[in-house]
């Protein structure tokens, strides 16, 4: 069984719908428990799984401890896998490994009851460690995304020259994910079109600095989608601005696509781009730097296409469905043997 309180938008949310789906399609007898979402739990059944819905509210939230235990009492699953903090603190023990997933450093008093821990990264992992917990049950599976390349978007529906240099940025629009730093990277790319996909706090901040730096016209706020696979094979280059990522999926929907990415040095990235063989690393917050990282790329399309290629060999290795269900199906044999 899986527990997530998360919305169906985000990139931890999206993970889990793919996840849920591959694990669904290994023969995994498998139900979930989401937040309140008709449309995201029509969707999960169409592909075969069954879903229940709870609240996830806050602090007076009473009653969806006791809806997701009645699910896990009637279900009687050999797994729980929960996501995030709320999804755990909401997930009782039970007869039931329970097992706590982690894509952040988030604060492990919220997980002292579950029986096994995972980080999507390997510092994730350590941080487990170094913060305590057992090395045998704490554990690094990492994250997959949609491999199958895609058809390029039409630039004209967003009045886009086919031939200009574009910039793709994706991610929820708050300012720890550095859209900020990315748009005054722009104006040192007086050619260049950014289009930046996703939703959030910062949209209206965001706009208006957009308008004060100049470079409104070649800018393009597209809201949450639904085609990023094809949005990113019709741009140049990826923009990863974020201040602080654990991971980071848009790097490997990057990749996935064959497109350089461009990202600021922080944790996720740091640990999975190798500077000037599969991607460009930057210092976090450093605009100037940024903007020369997009010009050389927008500027030398062999440099760009050999990153791109290098990027799309490293998913092909190390995150793959294929490769992640396996280590999946390896670690719930290992933590169920014997039992």
């Amino acid at each position: 069984m899986q527990v997530i309180a998360g919305r169906r938008h985000g990139g931890a949310e999206l993970f889990f719908e793919r996840h849920a789906m591959a694990m669904s399609a290994t023969g995994i007898d498998q139900q979930v428990v989401i937040r309140n979402d008709p449309a995201w739990a029509a969707r999960l059944r169409a592909n075969g799984i069954t879903v229940h819905q709870a609240r996830f509210g806050g602090v007076l939230d009473f009653s969806t401890k006791r809806v997701v235990a009645g699910h896990a009492k009637a279900f009687q699953p050999d797994v729980v896998l929960t996501w995030m903090k709320r999804g755990t603190i909401r997930t009782p023990a039970g007869k039931h490994l329970l097992c706590g997933r982690l894509d952040g450093y988030y604060n492990l008093k919220y997980y002292r009851h579950c029986d096994h821990l995972i980080g999507i990264t390997p510092g994730l992992r350590r941080y487990l460690t170094d913060h305590g917990w057992p090395e045998d049950r704490a554990h690094y599976l990492p994250n997959f995304v949609d491999e199958e390349p895609a058809a390029a978007a039409d630039r004209g529906q967003f009045e886009t020259p086919p031939d200009a240099p574009l910039v793709f940025a994706l991610g929820r629009l708050h300012p720890v994910k550095g859209f900020g730093m990315l748009l005054a990277a722009m104006v040192g790319i007086p050619d260049g079109f950014l289009w930046l996909a996703g939703e959030g706090p910062e949209r209206k901040a965001l706009t208006a600095q957009a308008e004060a730096l100049g470079i409104a016209r070649r800018v393009r706020f597209l809201g949450w989608r639904d085609d990023i696979p094809s949005l990113m094979a019709a741009a140049d280059v990826m923009a990863f601005p974020s201040r602080h990522e654990s991971f980071g999926h848009v790097m490997l929907e990057a990749w996935a696509q064959g497109r350089a990415v461009v990202s600021t040095n922080t944790a996720g990235p740091g640990e999975t781009i190798r500077n000037g063989e599969n991607g460009v690393l930057v210092a976090n917050g450093d605009r100037a730097a940024f903007t020369v990282a997009l010009r050389q790329l927008i500027d030398d399309p062999t440099l760009r296409c050999a990153l791109g290629k290098a990027g799309r060999e490293t998913l092909d290795q190390h995150f793959s469905k294929a490769a992640v269900v396996r280590q999946y199906q390896a670690f719930f044999d290992s933590v169920t043997r014997g039992r």
